[in-house]
């Protein structure tokens, strides 16, 4: 498997080459060539944020249909806490989960559990001191795979616990195997996702040797699925057993607070989250003990799978918190084989100039030079983000001056001036003949 796997892709067909996308793409990933977007795999974070902003819709998410459900002997489904922000008067989490059921699923669980259970061995970890200050979360993957690319010495800071949605899938396969007799493999956990990054996790999970989610559906499939099923449920199932604490995860901040860090931080959008790791990166950031970032403006609440506004989305999900209360008790805790990953993530350096360091010294120099010659106005009319993006796309052999339109113009306009001069010189040459004659 390649060590750079998506879940965000193009569809050409409906691609018009408009670079709306590449003009907002936070990690300069996508270009426009040959009148299409076409994405750098190096440099995808899947943060979903052109399947946002494209007017075209050729960026779309690669998740699984509902149909997976079918696969697995017993499947169970590990809803988001921002799937509840989702759906308008949802004043009882029992009736989502248990239409949930009635659509198939053998059992649900809260990944708003696994959140609790995170934050619990966070705020254990910074009492006793245990963990490298400030510590950073590691529930968003986008977050985590611009640190793994671009800020190698923020590493150790990490936080070296799996994501609530991992938590969540092997707590929940751990009690469904004893409560079936099922082998996990026979068992699907199904993940509710409000975001492309969640999805590529599952495929390529960082910290841990495999992931125990099965599959990802996304809120927008399943939104129209559920929302007629919820006025029939007038006695739903007792299925809800997280508190306020693991829904907040859902907004930006939530985590945060429940780390009960005496000074932390929160940070949400991904050209945000980059300032903040640029300031923690030069020492500019000395008193927060716990960040939290989040790619999505708002926090998962803002996911480009999600269909509801953000904003609306976080004033109901802070209704649901203020009137929460678990209906039933959750057996046991998970201990560190559920909680604890299997290994630190490492430094996966992306888009190297050169594997031989004179070389890329010298590429750095071209490059330089390069952008010195473009117009320096960053339009993104070539295809590219900025001049500096064409540059180093020029030096690596992936474009070509001739894309800058202001160089294109210039080298024109000097063809231009040479062709009326050798018709003048021409002119001459033929008025002194004819005097001659």
């Amino acid at each position: 498997m390649s060590k750079f796997t998506h879940s965000v892709k193009l569809d050409k067909d409906k691609c018009c080459g408009c670079t709306t996308c590449v003009k907002r793409c936070p990690t300069e990933a996508i270009r426009v060539r040959g009148g299409k977007a076409i994405i750098i795999s190096e440099r995808c974070i899947d943060c979903g944020e052109c399947i946002r902003v494209c007017p075209h819709h050729a960026k779309k998410a690669v998740v699984d249909s509902l149909d997976i459900i079918h696969k697995y002997e017993y499947t169970i489904a590990l809803p988001a806490p921002s799937f509840y922000a989702q759906f308008s008067g949802l004043r009882d989490r029992n009736v989502l989960l248990t239409a949930l059921k009635k659509i198939g699923f053998d059992e649900v669980f809260e990944v708003s559990a696994g959140a609790e259970a995170v934050s619990r061995a966070t705020m254990m970890d910074l009492n006793y001191e245990r963990v490298e200050l400030p510590v950073i979360s590691c529930a968003c993957p986008a977050v985590v795979r611009i640190i793994r690319t671009r800020f190698p010495s923020l590493l150790p800071h990490l936080l070296q616990y799996r994501t609530p949605m991992d938590v969540s899938a092997r707590w929940a396969k751990k009690i469904a195997m004893e409560k079936t007799g099922l082998p996990k493999e026979k068992i699907g956990c199904i993940f509710i996702s409000p975001c492309p990054a969640k999805s590529t996790s599952t495929k390529m999970p960082l910290g841990e040797y495999e992931s125990y989610v099965d599959g990802v559906v996304s809120m927008s499939e399943l939104y129209p699925v559920l929302q007629p099923k919820l006025k029939d449920i007038t006695d739903p199932e007792f299925l809800a057993f997280s508190s306020a604490t693991g829904v907040s995860w859902a907004k930006s901040g939530g985590e945060a607070l429940a780390s009960q860090a005496l000074c932390n931080l929160a940070a949400d959008g991904i050209e945000n989250v980059i300032s903040v790791l640029e300031a923690l990166e030069d020492d500019r950031i000395h008193q927060a003990q716990f960040i939290e970032l989040n790619g999505c403006i708002g926090g998962c609440v803002g996911g480009a799978l999600t269909v509801e506004n953000t904003y609306i989305a976080k004033s109901r999900l802070v209704h649901i918190m203020n009137t929460i209360t678990p209906t039933r008790k959750l057996e046991g805790t998970p201990d560190d084989e559920i909680m604890k990953e299997d290994f630190p993530i490492t430094y996966e350096p992306y888009m190297l100039l050169d594997s031989d360091m004179g070389r890329a010294m010298e590429k750095l120099a071209r490059i330089e030079e390069q952008v010195k010659r473009l117009s320096g106005k960053d339009c993104g009319a070539c295809g590219a983000p900025t001049c500096r993006a064409l540059a180093e796309d020029i030096i690596n052999g992936y474009g070509k001056e001739e894309q800058c339109v202001f160089l294109l113009r210039e080298k024109l306009e000097k063809l231009l001036e040479e062709k009326e001069e050798q018709n003048k010189e021409e002119g001459k040459e033929s008025e002194g003949k004819g005097t001659e004659g």
